[in-house]
């Protein structure tokens, strides 16, 4: 047996839920990843992330373990569930829900308006669409986008002002009082989608606004940068955001104020959407990291 069929033997055995991903559960890499950690993160709080991205051994040799060639691949008591699509498809059924034992998600239609000039405009895309059905697909992000697509056993369906439109249950969902509309601005003509469900978008933070947030005591700051970046330039007080806290942070109230943080705001404002996905609404990305507190508020911390 090979070295890497061993370590992904182990990884099975010792976790009962495994994703093989591209990326890690608080920044996904890739759509189709971000799209399985959503639906995953609706149902389960206790899963392990594999980012494949770190590891090409294990990048390859999952593929060759469970002869599938793409990722994300989800397993399940060891056993290979399938990928993004499957996933997905999982999750609209409820299947996904009845296997953890998990209530079946909501599938209200939602509430949609579209004017008699969006309506028109739809329809000439439609043109050839063939067999094709018309999506609203609205992801974890609130970033909606029409797709023309097979119709599926599990689609929600709305009849709104005459035309026809289909929903996955996760947009279903996002998309309760939507208004779309065709308008003209000065730089051009379009569709413009409103999403009341939307939370607030993440907002940018500097160092010196951080420290008088901090002093109030009014904030929580979440350190997304590895173990190793943290040990040579610690920010005192902050969480942890790894594998092992991510549930516990997930769960703290949706109205907390939270600043992430990493090393030059990058990576940190990936982690400060994921979590707005899950629904936070009082969100902030620590503009310049830890390297603009360290050059700003308090040089004694290293740079590197």
């Amino acid at each position: 047996m090979s070295a890497v069929r061993s370590r992904i033997e182990a990884l099975l055995a010792a976790h009962p839920v495994v994703l093989f991903m591209k990326g890690t559960r608080e920044a996904p890499r890739c759509g189709f990843s971000a799209a399985a950690v959503e639906r995953l993160d609706d149902v389960l709080e206790d899963y392990l992330g594999v980012d494949v991205l770190a590891d090409e051994a294990i990048r390859q040799g999952i593929k060759d373990y469970g002869n599938w060639p793409t990722i994300p691949q989800l397993y399940v008591n060891g056993e290979l569930v399938g990928g993004s699509d499957i996933i997905q498809g999982l999750y609209d059924s409820g299947e996904l829900h009845r296997l953890f034992g998990r209530p079946e998600p909501d599938r209200t239609p939602p509430d949609l308006a579209i004017s008699d000039r969006a309506v028109e405009a739809i329809r000439e895309a439609m043109t050839d669409a063939g067999e094709a059905r018309l999506f609203l697909a609205i992801d974890g992000r609130f970033q909606p986008q029409f797709q023309f697509r097979e119709a599926g056993a599990g689609d929600i369906v709305v009849d709104a002002n005459g035309l026809e439109v289909r929903f996955d249950a996760a947009s279903a969902r996002r998309a309760h009082g939507a208004r779309i509309d065709w308008v003209e601005t000065a730089h051009g003509s379009g569709l413009s989608i409103q999403l009341p469900m939307a939370p607030k978008g993440v907002r940018d933070l500097d160092v010196h606004a951080l420290q008088q947030r901090l002093a109030a005591g009014d904030i929580t700051v979440i350190d997304v940068r590895p173990a190793a970046d943290r040990a040579v330039a610690p920010f005192a007080g902050a969480e942890v955001l790894d594998a092992d806290s991510h549930a516990r942070l997930a769960a703290l109230d949706k109205d907390t104020p939270i600043a992430f943080l990493c090393h030059h705001g990058n990576s940190s404002r990936q982690a400060a959407e994921h979590f707005r996905e899950h629904g936070f609404r009082d969100l902030y990305n620590v503009t310049g990291g830890i390297d603009a507190w360290s050059r700003a508020i308090d040089p004694s911390i290293p740079r590197y």
